[in-house]
């Protein structure tokens, strides 16, 4: 466990080693492909704390063919008439695939119930069968990592207020983020009861303080990669052939082709 008052990471020391991480996530992911495994890992929170980040840290390096991100939008109506886990399972890996759950099926154990947006009767039945849900994914051979990432109250609306300010980050906000300040016990309670139902032997929770956001990042990285027996699988061998010698081939005129203006000149 990480003290909130442990000393911030430097940048030199964050940045040598996350690449050193970045590295062993690479060969992580070689050892799934090679091996046919299945792995999930779900990352969930309260809004800014660092849930987005730490998964771009994660995918920088991957290769998108093998691991992908998967963050459903709203349900459709269709989907709403659905059995709850469904949509969900469309996105589950096949053999040799990572999927990296930027929230999840836990929706339903937070901003839904909390919001109002599923009934009560929805979430009770939700925590009853998520664990049911949840050992099925394990014995079927699923690995299944799950994330909590626990920021302050203060830490989140200074973050909140960052947000505001920047241009390129106000996307990030929505008026449901905001109203999650005025609903902190709510969403506390909410944690509570589900890390009761489901944080289960097969598939237990593990939580992140993520008030540091390089902290979290390497903390959680360098546990997914202790918690899977993965190796490094040898590279194919490749060579660079030789450039074969010109056939007589010409380049078209560059005056038929139409080219970016050169913005960079402009510096």
């Amino acid at each position: 466990m990480t003290g909130t008052n442990a000393a911030k990471v430097s940048r030199a020391a964050y940045e040598r080693e996350l690449l050193r991480l970045q590295t062993e996530l690479v060969k992580l992911q070689e050892w799934v492909r090679a091996e046919g495994a299945r792995l999930v890992v779900v990352f969930e929170g309260r809004d800014a704390a660092g849930k987005g980040g730490t998964i771009k840290r994660v995918a920088e390096h991957l290769n998108p063919r093998v691991a992908r991100i998967a963050a459903l939008p709203t349900p459709s109506e269709r989907q709403r008439t659905q059995w709850y886990f469904q949509r969900y399972v469309e996105h589950l890996p096949a053999a040799g695939e990572i999927v990296l759950f930027d929230r999840s099926w836990y929706n339903r154990a937070g901003v839904e119930h909390v919001m109002g947006f599923c009934t009560k009767e929805e979430h009770q039945r939700f925590l009853r069968q998520c664990p049911i849900f949840e050992r099925m994914l394990v014995e079927d051979g699923i690995l299944l990592r799950k994330y909590w990432f626990s920021v302050s109250d203060t830490e989140q609306q200074d973050r909140f207020r960052r947000r505001l300010e920047d241009p390129l980050r106000r996307w990030k906000l929505s008026p449901m983020d905001l109203e999650s300040i005025t609903r902190w016990e709510a969403y506390s309670r909410a944690k509570d009861e589900m890390m009761v139902h489901t944080d289960i032997a097969e598939a237990p929770w593990f939580v992140v303080e993520s008030d540091d956001k390089r902290r979290a990042r390497l903390n959680m990285i360098a546990h997914l990669l202790d918690s899977v027996a993965y190796r490094e699988v040898p590279p194919p061998v490749l060579e660079l052939p030789p450039r074969p010698s010109s056939t007589g081939y010409e380049r078209s005129p560059r005056d038929l082709q139409t080219y970016v203006p050169d913005h960079a000149a402009s510096l």
